[in-house]
Order: structure tokens, then C-alpha cells, then sequence
């Protein structure tokens, strides 16, 4: 009675181990989701929250500022006298933007705030496929598209498409794009995806350029 007892137990106890082993796997393995919509912001908006800055500013165009010494700025920019970082809420929005250099950037602050984007990222047939439609960019420019690296010290940068060959792009005459770009893995938390604008007319590859004199974060979408 005992040995049958223990002939018939023995084997169900193991399905149930292996059971509970393989709930313990799968609970372990992170869920990555099949697609996600993404929800861009200026990017003075999130560099101003994220770093708690006492005004909303945008670091990386400036306006001009007779009383302007030359300063190296909140993210670490170096401008000349004469122009200072464009403060979001105080500088009017008719404001005309300049690089670091001072040099012309041929729009105003109301201009560049109005970037905006539909967009999302998809898992299709076992591809990471970014697809967006930019509205409000700057006509006929060019753009680049980034992903930050924000579990890394420094944070770190790399091409949305891995490479720096398929993440430029030139917006049409109305300002507009429509851009797909495959990506290496799908992102996290841990990144964003950026849009640079390129104030030189170039694309600079595996990099963004010069932050504050031809490359300027426009805006950003960081996954939830």
C-alpha cells in the first residue's frame, strides 16, 4: 500500500516542481512590450524638469543679450558675450535664435518650440521598427535621429538605427517628415529617442555634431 502510495505520488510532485520552476522562469524573464506609442516633448521641457532648473531653459540655442558675458551655460556649453541660453517662459517668442557662436540661426523661439511628432515603435516580424511623422521642423533641414543612453555614466549616444546610415533625414518644404528607422533592440525606461537638428545642413554619422554650435536637441520621447 505504502510503495504504490509513493509510485503514484512521486511522479505528480515532480510536474508540480516543474511547474513551479518554469512559473519562476517566466516570472523572471521581463515582459518587452510588442509596440509603444511615444509622446515627444520639447527638449528644454524635459532638460529643464530633469535637472530642476529654477526657469525653463533651453540650453543649446541661445537669443541675444547685450548684458550677456561669455558664460559656459547649464548643460555645460560654452556661448560667447552677447547671447545667452533662450529661457522658455520669459524670453518673448519672437525672439531670433542664435548658435553658441553667435551666428544666426534663421527662426524664432515660437518656431522651434512648435516641433511635434506622431509616433511609435512596433516588434513585426521579429524587427524594432520606429516610424514617426514629424510636423512643425524646420523647412527643408536636416535631422538626425538619436538614442540616449541614460543607464550609462556620462549618458551616452548612439545613431537610432545603430549604424549613423539610416537615422538622417531633410524635412520637406512645409517642415514635415514621415521617417521609418529600424532599430537594434527595442527601448526602455533606460533610453529615449532624440531628434537633433542640424544647424550646418549635415549630418554628422555615428555622432551628433557640436552640441550648442551646428547640433541642438530638439525634442525627445522617453518610454515609460
Amino acid at each position: 500500500m505504502s510503495n504504490t502510495f509513493e509510485r503514484l505520488i512521486a511522479p505528480a510532485a515532480m510536474a508540480g516542481l516543474l511547474l513551479a520552476c518554469a512559473g519562476v522562469a517566466v516570472a523572471a524573464t521581463p515582459m518587452v512590450p510588442p509596440s509603444m506609442a511615444l509622446s515627444f516633448e520639447t527638449h528644454a521641457a524635459f532638460f529643464s524638469t530633469e535637472t530642476e532648473q529654477p526657469s525653463a531653459v533651453d540650453p543649446q540655442v541661445f537669443v541675444e543679450d547685450a548684458a550677456a558675458p561669455e558664460a559656459t551655460g547649464p548643460q555645460g556649453i560654452k556661448h560667447v558675450a552677447g547671447v545667452r541660453p533662450a529661457l522658455i517662459e520669459r524670453d518673448s517668442k519672437t525672439s531670433r535664435l542664435f548658435n553658441a557662436a553667435h551666428k544666426p540661426l534663421g527662426f524664432d523661439l515660437q518656431s522651434w518650440l512648435a516641433a511635434s511628432a506622431d509616433a511609435s515603435i512596433v516588434q513585426t516580424d521579429g524587427k524594432v521598427v520606429f516610424k514617426a511623422s514629424f510636423k512643425h521642423l524646420q523647412p527643408n533641414a536636416s535631422y538626425s535621429l538619436f538614442e540616449n543612453h541614460f543607464d550609462t555614466r556620462p549618458i551616452s549616444f548612439t545613431p537610432l538605427d545603430g549604424a549613423g546610415t539610416g537615422n538622417n533625414f531633410t524635412t520637406g518644404a512645409d517642415g514635415t517628415a514621415a521617417v521609418t528607422v529600424t532599430l537594434p533592440a527595442m527601448p526602455t525606461h533606460d533610453n529615449a529617442v532624440l531628434l537633433v537638428y542640424h544647424s550646418d545642413g549635415k549630418a554628422h554619422g555615428t555622432v551628433r555634431g557640436q552640441i550648442g554650435l551646428n547640433a541642438h536637441h530638439q525634442i525627445i520621447a522617453r518610454p515609460q
